[in-house]
């Protein structure tokens, strides 16, 4: 059955920066995930008058089913996995590294694209907010989570317009604040049944939010990104 919450992701974001207000003005840095957080993203850092980056964890697939994931890793090498699947899945040490390597290529040129040689935002004792456009299974937030953690920020919060129960209790524990408008127990779950509009974003439209991120932000330089996760 399909649900809407929110007209679409500004709308999202929008909603949600009213709940993290306590963060207004306080030389925050908001990481938002590529590439359906970043409408979201923009909406909480102009709200908040944030710093805006962006963050790139992925999803390692499954090597003959890769619509669904293992796990997740980070730029810097930080992988989170389902322990219980990849048992189940009877997966090797090789096989996880060779499908991790994958995805981190694709993190590299996902890089380049963003952010070319700029360097990316200073997170060293400063609230950190990780945005999605939602939380399915969680791993790939929790790969983002742990990465950001070795920059060593003040506070780590994820904030999120929706996420499943499942992935609030594995997200929850790993991070000084969970914020999520709706916990939904829906089954299956679908991040897009909460959104009248759903549609893709391109590269293009990252940097551009990037781009406009200056105007309210004037410390962040031309598309950011944190390379190392």
């Amino acid at each position: 059955m399909d649900v809407s919450f929110f007209s679409d992701r500004a709308d999202a974001g929008r909603r949600l920066a009213e709940r993290l207000l306590e963060y207004e003005n306080k030389d925050a840095v908001v990481l938002a995930i590529p590439r359906g957080g970043l409408p979201v993203g923009f909406e909480v850092a102009r709200r908040l008058h944030a710093d805006l980056d962006v963050i790139i964890p992925r999803k390692i697939p499954i090597p003959w089913n890769p619509e669904a994931g293992f796990g997740a890793v980070a730029a810097d090498g930080t992988i989170v996995l389902n322990q219980s699947m990849v048992g189940a899945l009877g997966l090797t040490g090789d096989e996880i590294e060779q499908a991790a390597e994958e995805v981190r290529r694709e993190i590299v040129r996902r890089t380049s694209e963003y952010r070319g040689d700029t360097p990316p935002a200073d997170m060293h004792g400063k609230p950190v907010i990780l945005v999605d456009d939602g939380l399915a299974s969680g791993y790939t937030m929790l790969a983002a989570v742990e990465s950001l953690k070795k920059h060593n920020p003040s506070r780590v919060v994820v904030a999120v317009p929706v996420a499943s129960r499942g992935a609030a209790r594995l997200v929850r524990p790993k991070v000084d604040e969970l914020v999520a408008l709706i916990v939904s127990e829906q089954l299956p779950f679908a991040v897009a049944n909460f959104y009248a509009r759903w549609v893709d974003i391109s590269d293009e439209e990252v940097v551009s939010y990037l781009d406009r991120a200056e105007e309210f932000a004037p410390r962040n330089a031309k598309s950011h990104v944190t390379g190392d996760g």
